[in-house]
């Protein structure tokens, strides 16, 4: 079986940490759990604010199916209105090595 990462780096709207988006994603949380393919996330934030969102999938597909569900099933979430989405880079794509 393959696997494929959803990486998602942003800033979050001026005055918001990364605690305050963390707060923000229980329901995102929950949802992921939800969802065919879903492996394990991260959420890590550079010195500079930047936040990267890494979701691990057991195929480009699933990860595709389960981040439409985030912008139109997950639409109220409170976690989008943390988000400067102006900042959003976002992409899907196959894992070519993973070593343990």
């Amino acid at each position: 079986m393959s696997e494929a990462l959803e990486m998602t780096t942003f800033r979050l709207v001026p005055g918001l940490t990364g605690a305050d988006f963390l707060d923000a994603n229980a329901a995102i949380n929950d949802y992921l759990r939800r969802q065919p393919g879903f492996r394990w996330r991260r959420i890590v934030q550079d010195d500079d604010g930047t936040i990267t969102d890494i979701v691990a999938w057991d195929s480009v597909a699933q990860g595709r199916r389960s981040a439409s569900g985030i912008m139109t099933e997950m639409a109220d979430s409170p976690v989008h209105a943390t988000i400067d989405h102006a900042t959003v880079d976002f992409r899907i794509v196959p894992v070519l090595q993973h070593t343990s």
